[in-house]
């Protein structure tokens, strides 16, 4: 038994979910593939997979084996890519998890000029909100707004993210426009309420003009834990956002939100994208950083303070 050859079938039957679409992507026959697990099962002395007719299901044993054999697999593609020609472009699966919002409105819609540059990078995505553990979940980068609290991970500064309050027009007609932040600690008010990953609570809005300044908790009908439901929620009229300026342009241009107390201002929110500092910064991941930094200037430029 090939010990590469069979780790490299195994990953990607866990993958597919399927002996056959495994077969098909590593261009072998099932038979084959079949062959490699069994005998990789034999080697371990554990059952990796539960198989019946209808599907194919990751054992417990075969998470956690997973979740290290895909880490030694891209440390190898790392090794061998390090070892290439400098000429030869950056390949291989690169893993990273950004905030919903942030993959709708820029990353995504700019993928395609990467992807031109670099056809050989697979990027596999995770798009929320939550926090991601970066070593469990085997990830190699993450872009998060917010403080970065977790010291052990490297974290880049690579932009900053500007903040307004909005309120669709139908709300606002609903109950009238508030001239003051204060207002809408009143009843007849609401806000939409963001569940942070951290606490799974609601936090207050900090606001300042001149010497004033006000934290908000307001009262929610809804409070949710993803960026674009949240902005969702407020074009829906649910009530008021505290929304990055990158996410409700689009909804101010074409009448959908409106801004509100535009003399006050918000603290603008830092962007950051961290990932482990025991990993080798391949070169996939070194032209991804550097993409994205650039991206982000066009977009969210970092601030001068």
């Amino acid at each position: 038994m090939d010990r590469f050859d069979a780790m490299q079938a195994f990953v990607r039957v866990v993958e597919t979910g399927s002996f056959t679409k495994a077969a098909e992507t590593l261009h072998m026959s099932k038979t084959s593939v079949t062959q490699l697990v069994q005998q990789l099962e034999a080697r371990l002395r554990v059952r990796l997979f539960n198989r019946t007719t209808r599907k194919v299901q990751v054992t417990a044993d075969g998470l956690v084996y997973y979740e290290r054999v895909t880490r030694l697999l891209a440390d190898l593609d790392d090794a061998e890519t390090s070892l290439s020609d400098a000429t030869v472009l950056p390949r291989g699966r690169l893993r990273v998890d950004v905030p919903s919002p942030l993959a709708r409105v820029i990353l995504i819609p700019a993928l395609a000029d990467f992807h031109q540059r670099y056809p050989d990078i697979q990027i596999d995505m995770g798009v929320s909100d939550r926090m991601v553990d970066l070593i469990d979940e085997n990830v190699d980068c993450v872009i998060r707004g917010g403080t970065i609290t977790d010291q052990s991970l490297v974290a880049r500064h690579i932009g900053d993210l500007r903040s307004g309050i909005y309120a669709a027009p139908a709300y606002l007609r609903s109950v009238g426009v508030p001239a003051h932040p204060l207002e809408l600690e009143d009843s007849h008010h609401r806000i939409v309420g963001f569940l942070w990953s951290r606490s799974r609570k609601a936090m207050p809005y900090a606001m300042r003009r001149g010497n004033e300044s006000v934290n908000l908790h307001g009262r929610h009908v809804i409070a949710v834990d993803d960026g674009n439901a949240y902005l969702a929620a407020g074009v829906a009229g649910l009530g008021v956002l505290w929304s990055p300026e990158y996410m409700a342009r689009a909804h101010v241009q074409n009448g959908e939100l409106q801004q509100l107390f535009e003399d006050w201002e918000l603290e603008p929110m830092p962007l950051y994208l961290a990932y482990p500092p025991n990993r080798h910064v391949s070169a996939k991941l070194r032209v991804f950083i550097d993409w994205v930094v650039a991206l982000m200037a066009k977009h969210v430029p970092v601030l001068a303070r």
